[in-house]
Parts: structure tokens; C-alpha cells; sequence
């Protein structure tokens, strides 16, 4: 069925590339030399063979990139490409290169090129800023389209704060985000490592660029993740993502067993909903507020930013039916929480008590410490919780927890956990999401929910 319908997709792209208007596109490169582009930053070596630009890596010698003179806004770019299956490299896009940023370090957007077994060929990078914006762990379909021992064709279509990239026809990333919206287009050839062999090699040919007149893909299905604050693209709506908090009021929003929002202790300003420090107990100045809707099967996006120290959760199938007793609201909590200077990191079993964790069920497992941001950044927090009672939990786009809710391993779970008294705990069909008040300060924005069927 998958590989259906990457085939599906892939012809679907190809169908509509052939729709473009031959004479709207332009040639980067002309076949024969380096005309129209500058090489910045490393010393290797590009070279032109065949009809192809060749960048060859080189010892001793940062990340090289041949850049094009001319800076470019909105556009369609394809190319193909082969590269040795030991190397990385990328497509650098509304890049920039300033002698006030880091003495002329070119940065900015890159659509990644990787043969290696992690396989996000298609992902997005952001070169010498913010790191990854769109690693294919937010797209596994996409890890299979990328030959490493072949010619590959790149499609990015970058249209106002969108960004999309396809490789072999199969859609990879879409990036919305408004941080550069015009720079330079360039082939990097990635620095290497003192063990490793220079001379291995990535290939360029069939350059060309769209700027006028452009058609952007029909959307799809693939996964949106927006960086501008508490807004739905267009592909976004047509996914049926809707805004679970709409950036401005309380509307949609109440105290925990209450019926309205609380006067104290939350506060709204520029787009950011914030419990305010207090106590650091539960329940804190305000108190958790809880949606006046409640779910069944969802996938729930949020951003959250936490300050030294602080604690916080986002719980989901919230009931009301328990008496508290004057502490938080009872449900299954994404936990929100400064691991390093916090003491409930080393509580629980296990590390079940760090961010991103089941609370006090399922402890977090993260490959990559890049999943794991400074405190006082934005985090991208995501919850998936399928109609067969499959759940998932993401941290910065990254798997970190998976269980199935009901399951005998989930139930032995719950049984030496401090919900084991709590009858029924776990087992409800829906619930109310919940933003913690632990008495820390904790921000949040860009709430959002898609209900799976």
C-alpha cells in the first residue's frame, strides 16, 4: 500500500511538472562553466565535466558552497543529482552570506542531500541558525524515495512564507516560515571528517529556475510544520488541522470544573498564552484550564517555551469526574518540564518524569540530543493519538514515546504508577486537553488539533 502511494505521488508531481510552461523556465548553469555563480566560504574544488557541475571534497577545509550571483525570492527550482553514498551535502535556498553574521557564514535554508541510513534526503536544514526545521521524521514515507546510487531529481518550490521540496516526485518536507524570504541559491560540498578520504564527489546537472508566473503543486497529505506563530496555511486547512486556541481570547478555553477561564494567574500578550510563576504547587495561581471541547482520536500540535526550572504538562483525555482534591486535573500528561534544574527529572522510574515522557508511565527515548532545545526556546510538541488507540508522542519532531492505550503492558503500567488507585484511569474514550498550572512560569502557542477518524 505505501509503496502505492509514493508511486501515486510521484506520478501525480510529474504530471503537473509536465503542465509548466516550457518558456517560463531559466537555465542555472550553462553546461559548459561556473558563469553566473562564486564560491564562499570552503576551498572545494567545483569543476565542470560533461555537462555537469562536480564538487569534490577537500581536507582541511569548512563547509564550501558555490552560490549564485543573483538573489532569488519566490521560484520553482529543479535539478538533478548523484552523490557518493558517504557523503552529505545540500541545496542551499534564500541563503545568505553578511560579514556581520559570523564573518560572511553562509546560512540559511538547505534541502538536504543524505545517503546515509538515516535517509531525510528532502529535509530541511537551517545552515548555521536553527538547526533542523523539518527532519523526515515527520515524513517517513519520504526516507524510501532517495536513490543513493543513483541519479536523483530535487523539486523546491518556494512561494512566500511556503516552502516545499520533492525528491523523485515524492513530497518530502513543507516548511512554512517568514524568517528569509529572498537570498541565494548554492551546491554545497560538506567538509569532512580528519579520517575521512577527500576526493569523493556530488553531481549537478539540468539547473533551471522558475520566478514568474509560477503554479505551485497541488497540495497533499504530508505533515505542515509552521513557525509562523499560531497560523494555518493553506495546505494546513485542506489537511483539516484547525486552531485549538486562537492566539488572541480565551474562547474555547475554561478553568478546570469551572465555567470560565480564570481572572488570575494566565496571561495573553503577543500571540503567547502564559501561566504566570507562583508557588511552583499544582494548581498554582490560576489553575489548569482545560478545553471546552473533548476528543476522541487526534493529532495535537502545540509550542511550548519553559523558563529555568520550570514544570508543566499538557494532558489529554482530561475528565472531570474525579475529585482532586485541589490538585491538577486527571488525564494522560505529555510532560513539560526543565530536566536539569527541576527535581521531579529524577523522580518516578526511570526518567518516566522528564519532558516529553508519559508521565509516571512511559519514560522518553531520544537518538539525536538535538531533539533537546536550551530553555527559553520554542519547542514543537505533537501528540498522536490514533483511532485504534495507538499513541505517539514528538519532541522538536522527533519520536519519543509510543504505546497503545488499553493494552495489558499499558495497564501493568498504570498498576505501579501513582495513578494505580484512580479506577479506570486511562481506559476513557474521550477527554478534555489540558494546559498545566504548576505554580512555574511556562508559555505556550500555536495549539493545534486535527480529529483522525
Amino acid at each position: 500500500m505505501k509503496k502505492y502511494i509514493l508511486l501515486t505521488a510521484a506520478m501525480a508531481v510529474t504530471l503537473w511538472s509536465s503542465a509548466q510552461k516550457k518558456g517560463q523556465w531559466e537555465n542555472l548553469f550553462n553546461g559548459k562553466d561556473l558563469s553566473g555563480w562564486h564560491q564562499l566560504n570552503g576551498k572545494a574544488n567545483y569543476t565542470v565535466e560533461n555537462g555537469e557541475i562536480v564538487g569534490t571534497t577537500v581536507a582541511n577545509t569548512p563547509n564550501s558552497f558555490l552560490c549564485t550571483d543573483k538573489l532569488y525570492g519566490d521560484f520553482i527550482l529543479e535539478l538533478d543529482l548523484k552523490v557518493d553514498p558517504s557523503m552529505n551535502s545540500g541545496i542551499q535556498i534564500r541563503s545568505e552570506s553578511t560579514p556581520e553574521y559570523r564573518n560572511g557564514r553562509v546560512h540559511g535554508y538547505q534541502v538536504e542531500i543524505d545517503p546515509s541510513s538515516r535517509a531525510w534526503s528532502g529535509g530541511i536544514y537551517d545552515e548555521a541558525r536553527r538547526d533542523w526545521l523539518y527532519p523526515l521524521t515527520y515524513n517517513p514515507a519520504a526516507q524510501k524515495a532517495f536513490k543513493a546510487d543513483g541519479w536523483n531529481h530535487y523539486r523546491v518550490e518556494c512561494i512566500g512564507s511556503s516552502i516545499r521540496t520533492w525528491v523523485n516526485g515524492v513530497p518530502a518536507s513543507n516548511l512554512v516560515d517568514n524568517m528569509t524570504l529572498k537570498g541565494f541559491i548554492a551546491l554545497q560540498v560538506h567538509a569532512i571528517s580528519k579520517s575521512d578520504n577527500p576526493g569523493k564527489q556530488i553531481r549537478w546537472k539540468n539547473i533551471r529556475i522558475q520566478t514568474g508566473k509560477l503554479r505551485p503543486t497541488p497540495y497533499d497529505n504530508i505533515h505542515v510544520v509552521n513557525l509562523i506563530p499560531n497560523n494555518l496555511s493553506a495546505q494546513e486547512k485542506a489537511n483539516g488541522i484547525q486552531l485549538l486556541w486562537d492566539g488572541k481570547t480565551t474562547k474555547g478555553w475554561r478553568g478546570i470544573n469551572r465555567k470560565d477561564f480564570p481572572e488570575k494567574g494566565w496571561t495573553i500578550k503577543d500571540g503567547v498564552l502564559t501561566v504566570q510563576a507562583s508557588n511552583g504547587q499544582e494548581e498554582g495561581m490560576g489553575g489548569d484550564i482545560v478545553t471546552d471541547k473533548e476528543y476522541k482520536a487526534f493529532e495535537l500540535q502545540f509550542e511550548f517555551k519553559l523558563t529555568k526550572g520550570a514544570n508543566s504538562g499538557v494532558k489529554y483525555f482530561v475528565t472531570e469526574n474525579y475529585d482532586t482534591k485541589g490538585k491538577s486535573g486527571i488525564g494522560l500528561e505529555y510532560q513539560v518540564l526543565d530536566d536539569k534544574n527541576h527535581p521531579d527529572a529524577k523522580l518516578g522510574r526511570n526518567g518516566d518524569r522528564t519532558l516529553s515522557s508519559l508521565y509516571d508511565l512511559i519514560p522518553r527515548k531520544i537518538t539525536d540530543k538535538r531533539a533537546l532545545k536550551p530553555i527559553g526556546a520554542w519547542n514543537d510538541g505533537r501528540i498522536v493519538v490514533y483511532p485504534d488507540n495507538r499513541v505517539e508522542h514528538y519532541l522538536n519532531g522527533y519520536k519519543v514515546v509510543e504505546y497503545v492505550k488499553g493494552s495489558p503492558e499499558f495497564m501493568q503500567l498504570v498498576a505501579i504508577s501513582k495513578y494505580k488507585d484512580w479506577k479506570g484511569f486511562g481506559l476513557w474514550k474521550e477527554g478534555h486537553i489540558l494546559l498545566q498550572d504548576h505554580g512555574n512560569e511556562v508559555s505556550f502557542r500555536s495549539l493545534k488539533i486535527k480529529v483522525l477518524k
